[in-house]
């Protein structure tokens, strides 16, 4: 019997809820352990999607935090421990310790699958643990498999030992030209990412299979496996695709997603919140800042409360000064110009596309 552990996290955002649907029907056979880190600040729609996610899917989702002995939320816990100073961009102390601590406590030194809800459709990397035993894994994109493994696939010192194995491979009628691919080294000329590339178009199965053999002689979770179901994947999920599978099951978009009318000098413009994660969170637009004031306005006076001792959410501005009326009136004009500008270039008339340009923006444990 195989010792892996199979985790799949929710971060309370479409992309993660969707892909627990996404694996759970399509690969019945996986025994997945879903989790979702809980700060104690998150909006209520996120907790309400957990609830749907448990009726729907039938499981029980373990709620990790930090600090799980203190009589505070996490986030108040770590908060006193940093003297009050204010996670932001270039101190993310929330990350390690809201997420990443209780995740990588939660699988400890066991041999881990972790499946990573990033599109097909999305330009970036998710979160790959400097842990050896947790194996992070994309079902939604082309190429299933983290930087850090093809990095070492591909790597021209190893190039003989996936000379012998595609040989053995079905890559179909591109037998010839992976072949030829593997042989190639990876120079200034021909980069890792070309090398990659070529493969997928050659196969995405037969690249899916080089690299489960390759991981063999590796300490990687999937070692010792005898087969693993995804390496016969060849699904690419883009956005559409993620709002299908959540109408469709009835588990429904999160409510924040939804685009809520506003008024301005007679103009009608529209906003939403474009992430998961903390009501607080840092890293959101200040048009959110201001939906959080006029959609949750009890949630905005729980973060005013927050900013004590010169230290803001916002740099060089604090929440007080961002809801008065005229700073308002000019967040909003200034997002429904910068809206204009983006859909006369987007092919998308809905929202929620252009919000989607903000959302890769930030932590990725985070908001996957």
């Amino acid at each position: 019997m195989s010792n892996v552990r199979h985790v799949l996290g929710i971060s309370g955002g479409k992309d993660s809820a969707s892909l627990a649907i996404y694996v759970k029907t399509k690969y019945p056979t996986l025994d997945i352990e879903f989790y979702s880190c809980d700060t104690g600040k998150e909006l209520d729609e996120t907790y309400q999607l957990i609830k749907n996610l448990e009726v729907y899917l039938g499981i029980k989702i373990n709620l990790l935090q930090g600090a799980e002995n203190s009589s505070e939320d996490p986030f108040d816990h770590f908060l006193k421990m940093f003297g009050g100073y204010l996670p932001s961009s270039s101190s993310r102390w929330c990350t390690k310790k809201l997420k990443l601590d209780p995740f990588e406590e939660y699988v400890g030194n066991d041999p881990v699958v972790s499946y990573v809800g990033i599109r097909g459709d999305e330009q970036r990397e998710g979160y790959i643990s400097t842990k050896k035993n947790i194996l992070s894994i994309f079902p939604f994109r082309k190429n299933i498999w983290s930087k850090d493994v093809v990095d070492k696939v591909l790597a021209n010192e190893h190039m003989e030992i996936i000379e012998k194995d595609v040989r053995d491979i079905d890559f179909g009628c591109f037998q010839e030209k992976a072949i030829q691919t593997v042989s190639k080294k990876v120079t200034p000329s021909f980069s890792r990412t070309e090398k990659l590339n070529t493969l997928l178009d050659c196969s995405i199965k037969g690249f899916n299979h080089l690299v489960f053999a390759f991981l063999k002689t590796t300490d990687y979770p999937l070692a010792g496996e005898d087969s693993f179901p995804l390496t016969d994947n060849e699904d690419v999920l883009v956005r559409d695709d993620i709002f299908r599978i959540l109408k469709e099951s009835g588990v429904g978009v999160p409510a924040y997603y939804n685009k809520i009318d506003f008024e301005i000098n007679g103009k009608t413009g529209q906003y939403a919140r474009s992430r998961s994660g903390c009501y607080f969170c840092f890293f959101q637009q200040k048009i959110e800042w201001v939906w959080l004031y006029e959609q949750h306005p009890e949630l905005y006076k729980k973060a005013m409360t927050y900013e004590k001792d010169g230290y803001t959410w916002i740099q060089g501005e604090s929440l007080e000064d961002l809801i008065q009326p005229k700073r308002i009136a000019s967040i909003k004009n200034g997002y429904m110009k910068r809206m204009q500008r983006k859909a006369s270039k987007n092919k998308s008339p809905y929202l929620i596309d252009i919000l989607d340009d903000e959302e890769s923006t930030g932590c990725a444990s985070c908001f996957i």
